[in-house]
């Protein structure tokens, strides 16, 4: 008697927690999300601890999965992103969010803690009851036989499934087995990440809104978290970590960052002059997505970092990860029966738009950075055009339903 259809989710991060929320939902393999199974290599789920901004087409996707409560009890919605020049403190343009974006959009602009989306993604996935949950299980290897895929763990089990997909990161091992394109690509860019509760703050750099600080070879990031209780802040910088570039979170010294942003204005120098705690990320991506080959090939996928990891000059990685698990699950169901054809559904219609969000981060990352004459010129553009520059249309309205 033939098996049933079933995939292997490995990763556990939002990515994979996303990916079994929507199969386990939309019944891709079953009812409860039967047929899926979740394999983690940590021996507890859990999450750095950093910001994500979640765009309108992201929490469209969130609230069509039930998680419109969840996700309003633990983040922000700020009304409006200002930028600023980081080395004056002048306000350059503003983009209007909060009843702005759920009138143009439909939804809102959120921002969250990582571990807060990560938590709610998980007890949305636990709470469906059919979903096979493996933690502290490293796969060995993944091979097809015949019309499966035989998983093997470190530990010695035999996991056999109607597909696998990689969930796994930046750093997938699973990425080998569909394109093996060699490592991910070092960026040169640091990122210094600080997460604090905003009465630990002095009141003159407490937040409610979003706000982007474009200096010159350097930019930083702030917005609210936990309700508005805490801020994200984020800096961006040039240079390189010694070691191996696959540990990518490292302790920070405050000092070194001070000194780095020794010419930057008022505010933003008083902001990252009261944080003392701050972790260093080296940050690694690719070269935008070139077919869908990339993305699926027989009964292997990826989706979020493991297929196309992105700057972060967007904000957009939780996003297009969300938005992948949206549209798989919507193609496995389109082809229920046949894994492969679903596959291949899946990454015809999500390559070209990851593609189009990792070149417009790597375009935003050399416009933050801007030197000399095209800095100035910047910051006059800004001034002129404002929210045109700022409102994205294209990414906020899309709609993978």
């Amino acid at each position: 008697m033939p098996m049933e259809d079933n995939m292997v989710i490995v990763g556990g991060g939002i990515g994979g927690l996303a990916a079994a929320l929507a199969c386990g939902r939309h019944g891709a393999f079953g009812p409860q999300g039967q047929g899926l199974r979740l394999v983690e290599q940590a021996p507890a789920f859990g999450e750095v601890g950093a910001g994500v901004q979640l765009g309108p087409n992201v929490t469209r996707i969130l609230h069509g999965w039930g998680l419109q409560q969840a996700v309003a009890d633990v983040a922000a919605f700020p009304d409006r992103l200002e930028v600023r020049s980081a080395l004056s403190g002048q306000l350059l343009g503003t983009l209007p969010l909060g009843e702005r974006a759920l009138a143009v959009y439909g939804a809102p602009y959120a921002t969250i803690a990582r571990q807060d989306l990560h938590a709610l993604l998980r007890e949305a996935v636990e709470s469906l009851g059919g979903i096979d949950i493996d933690l502290n299980t490293r796969i060995a290897s993944v091979a097809p036989v015949g019309e499966q895929v035989q998983v093997l763990t470190h530990d010695g089990r035999e996991l056999d499934a109607s597909g696998v997909l990689g969930a796994d990161g930046v750093w997938s091992a699973l990425r080998r087995q569909l394109v093996d394109d060699g490592a991910p690509r070092v960026t040169g860019h640091l990122a210094f990440r600080a997460m604090v509760p905003q009465s630990d703050l002095p009141a003159g750099v407490r937040s409610q809104v979003v706000t982007a600080w474009m200096g010159p070879h350097f930019h930083a990031v702030q917005y609210p978290v936990r309700r508005g209780e805490w801020l994200n802040v984020v800096v961006i910088v040039h240079g390189s970590v010694v070691g191996d570039p696959s540990v990518w979170d490292h302790s920070a010294n405050a000092g070194e960052l001070r000194v780095r942003l020794a010419n930057a204005g008022g505010p933003l120098l008083d902001l990252v002059h009261a944080i003392d705690d701050w972790r260093l990320w080296a940050l690694s991506d690719r070269p935008p997505m070139r077919s869908a080959q990339e993305m699926a090939l027989g009964r292997l996928a990826l989706l979020g970092d493991a297929a196309h990891p992105m700057r972060p000059y967007l904000a957009q990685g939780a996003g297009m990860a969300i938005e992948d698990a949206q549209q798989l699950s919507l193609s496995l169901r389109a082809h229920a029966g046949d894994v492969p054809a679903g596959f291949n559904h899946y990454a015809a219609a999500r390559w070209q738009r990851n593609a189009r969000v990792q070149a417009r981060a790597i375009r935003n990352g050399e416009i933050f950075h801007l030197q000399g004459p095209m800095r100035v010129a910047r910051d006059v553009s800004m001034k002129l055009l404002g929210d045109k520059l700022l409102d994205l249309p294209w990414l906020y309205g899309y709609n993978a339903a």
